[in-house]
């Protein structure tokens, strides 16, 4: 497999690690949950939700997948309800699946294109790369959030548990 095609492959993997990680958690938060907020200067969940549809739409699908679509930053910060969490969930699910299409069909060509996205100049593997750590960042929130609220275990590295014992050093 090429280098590109693993690079592609590892994003779009993770992008649906990722999305299933922030379902798993949206499913153990009630609705007021999901707009808990600690502070003016803090995002609920839902905000979270909404800014990363927003940013994998603008950088994935509509720049590097030619699908544009309007996109207001500032209202996916000012929110304070309005949407339900399944409806969140599942508008993020659609633009993720969407973004791994787009993405999974990048060649190395499409890779190294310049474009232009916000006041950026990036290539497309940047633009994939930033969305791919972005996403990421607000996973970890999302999770400690979700954490936070519930205190529970999400389970994600149950399986580490169970591992043998470690070998000491020397």
């Amino acid at each position: 497999m090429s280098v590109d095609a693993l690079f592609l492959k590892f994003s779009t993997d993770k992008l649906l690690q990722f999305m299933e990680r922030i379902e798993i958690c949206v499913d153990r938060l009630s609705e007021e949950q999901i707009w808990a907020r600690g502070g003016e200067n803090e995002n609920a969940v839902g905000n979270l939700l909404i800014h990363l549809e927003g940013n994998v739409r603008q950088w994935i699908i509509t720049t590097l997948g030619d699908d544009p679509a309007p996109r207001d930053r500032d209202a996916e910060f000012n929110a304070r309800g309005g949407h339900i969490a399944a409806e969140l969930k599942a508008r993020l699910r659609r633009t993720v699946e969407r973004a791994t299409e787009v993405i999974g069909a990048m060649d190395e060509e499409q890779l190294t294109r310049m474009y232009d996205v916000q006041i950026y100049k990036v290539s497309g593997l940047d633009a994939v790369y930033h969305v791919v750590e972005h996403f990421a960042e607000h996973t970890g929130q999302i999770i400690y959030i979700t954490k936070m609220l519930t205190h529970g275990d999400l389970g994600f590295y149950r399986h580490l548990r169970a591992s043998a014992p470690s070998e000491e050093m020397p």
